[in-house]
């Protein structure tokens, strides 16, 4: 077994204002209505690369597949329940001929966020075998995280992670546990835990091929690790420059254009 340790600091998320955050995210969902296939804005723009093929628009039921597919069936968001005050509860679906890949995601509640869930399984093309199987399991306890990140400044930190990631293959097992503690005012420190573990018969040489590689691998675990805590101060600093009005219509511009391509330029919708 080979276990990765990092900390990094970063800024912290305070409670309310993710609730802003998401109550905002909410109103947009819930603004947005069907035309014909098409999902649109009030102000009737269309919502990038997406189209309603079943069910009603939010509903149990509902299936959702990306605009201009040739392939029937290559990619499908179905949403299994849509209550902002309960929970958001949706599938999503990718296969092509040698790979297929399966994400459940629950959130409760979407207006105010208490837990995520997902979990996946990708597989290879069937009759491929267990070596072409991967599953996986992630859990964030937000209520955890609020209260570990609150302890008293030297406190030891938390026993139980509030955010946990699990891969499972037939050849090991990796593990990815996050502790917030307290840093200075309005930042977080976030203890990383990478555990990796070969199965059964495989440990040696799991632990053979961990130990050849250890130097290299500790460098590129770290420096993951920091790159996303820059990643992560980078978004929310630009997320609280902006006021509520300005992060809406951001919003809304965004899910209109899609992502942007190599150019900086929004994604073309017609």
């Amino acid at each position: 077994m080979s276990r990765l340790r990092h900390t990094v600091t970063v800024v912290a998320l305070d409670r309310d204002l993710l609730h802003t955050y998401a109550g905002l995210v909410c109103d947009l969902v819930e603004s947005t209505r069907a035309r014909g296939r098409d999902i649109v804005l009030p102000d009737g723009r269309a919502l990038y690369g997406l189209s309603l093929v079943k069910g009603h628009h939010l509903a149990p039921g509902a299936r959702y597949e990306p605009l201009g597919t040739d392939t029937e069936g290559l990619e499908a968001t179905v949403i299994r329940e849509w209550r902002r005050t309960g929970a958001l509860a949706m599938e999503q679906l990718m296969w092509s001929p040698d790979l297929s890949t399966q994400l459940d995601v629950r959130l409760r509640t979407p207006e105010r966020p208490v837990s995520l869930e997902i979990e996946g399984l990708l597989r290879g093309p069937e009759g491929s075998g267990s070596l072409r199987r991967l599953s996986g399991l992630a859990t964030l306890d937000l209520a955890a995280w609020w209260a570990a990140a609150a302890l008293v400044p030297g406190a030891p930190a938390v026993a139980r992670a509030p955010a946990v990631a699990r891969l499972k293959h037939r050849l090991g097992v990796a593990q990815l546990h996050l502790r917030p503690r307290p840093a200075e005012a309005g930042r977080w420190h976030v203890d990383v835990t990478l555990t990796l573990r070969g199965r059964w018969l495989l440990r040696p040489v799991a632990a053979f091929a961990l130990l050849l590689a250890g130097m290299p691998l500790r460098r590129g675990f770290r420096s993951s690790v920091e790159r996303a805590a820059e990643q992560w101060d980078e978004a929310l600093g630009r997320v609280r420059a902006m006021d509520l009005d300005e992060l809406r219509a951001e919003l809304a511009d965004y899910v209109v254009k899609g992502p942007e391509d190599e150019t900086g330029e929004g994604r073309k919708t017609g």
